[in-house]
């Protein structure tokens, strides 16, 4: 099922003259006591405040080896390294991301119908749910590049036309994640804080942005202003963890300089109820396979 909304109000202005910095307008848990799910009241509750959720083992270690040599298989296929989807380091030449993974693997389309994961989403958005997004990320020793501060939603906004802060992200870990090896760093409680970013949006900017981010980024001030409220928390784990997190977290990456490779797999759940209409802050549409424009929920 495909459908697009009529545009609604904007929100969230973002990519304009200047930055803009206002409160969140919208819930961070849009669920109810009442509504069924594997996450317990507290941990609801540490969502709330900092914007994250961390599960210690969300896939078994034998399922870790399965999703590790279906990557594998992915990122050695020509086919799938000539894809649109797949994205390379800029200086190396090497896969960095591969985009709409559910639709290319059998294995991580079972994994995003797996109640362990959706049924969290499901929680924490108190509605049905479809993939706004979803990749595998390789971040593999001796150079990969990092990801620079974002909130996500910012550019799903002005870029995808995502209404509301009704989505959130988790990511899976398929490799141990040392504090070492460019481990994902979010500052908590700053999803209750939105960053417009100033500058317009280029044409087709998703090509440059995939692979080093520069529109939609924070500026020096704003993102020191936030570190200093929130301080920054760096997560690790065994493979087969996973971190949850909301839409507007402020967070990023380090590159990968240790031995030690680095994957993970990444899946966006939206509500069904916060569809994407026509991009807030671009000229166009980003790819639907960056940005999905099906909108049939996850059963």
């Amino acid at each position: 099922m495909t459908t697009l909304s009529t545009t609604p109000a904007d929100l969230y202005p973002s990519r304009g003259a200047t930055e803009v910095r206002v409160p969140r307008k919208d819930p961070v848990v849009w669920g109810t006591p009442d509504t069924p799910g594997p996450i317990q009241a507290a941990e609801l509750e540490g969502f709330e405040r900092d914007g994250f959720l961390t599960v210690d083992q969300i896939i078994t270690p034998a399922e870790v080896q399965v999703y590790r040599r279906e990557l594998d298989r992915l990122v050695a296929d020509p086919g799938v390294r000539a894809d649109e989807r797949s994205i390379v380091e800029p200086q190396s030449g090497e896969i960095r991301s591969v985009f709409e993974v559910h639709r290319l693997s059998e294995l991580f389309a079972n994994l995003v119908h797996d109640e362990r994961v959706v049924g969290r989403a499901r929680q924490i958005l108190g509605s049905e749910v479809y993939v706004h997004q979803s990749r595998i990320n390789v971040k593999p020793g001796f150079g990969a590049s990092g990801f620079y501060w974002h909130s996500d939603f910012e550019t799903w906004h002005a870029e995808d036309g995502l209404p509301n802060m009704r989505t959130v992200s988790v990511s899976i870990a398929l490799t141990e994640n040392h504090d070492t090896n460019g481990g994902l760093m979010i500052m908590p409680g700053s999803h209750k804080t939105y960053l417009g970013c100033a500058g317009a949006t280029p044409k087709d900017n998703y090509k440059k942005s995939l692979q080093m981010q520069d529109a939609g980024t924070p500026s020096d001030e704003a993102l020191t202003d936030l570190a200093g409220e929130h301080g920054i928390r760096l997560f690790t784990g065994p493979a087969g963890s996973a971190t949850w997190f909301d839409c507007n977290c402020m967070h990023g990456s380090g590159d990968n300089i240790t031995p030690f490779p680095r994957s993970n797999v990444f899946i966006v759940f939206n509500s069904v109820e916060n569809t994407a209409v026509e991009p807030f802050a671009a000229p166009v549409r980003r790819p639907e396979f960056i940005g999905a424009r099906d909108f049939t929920p996850v059963r």
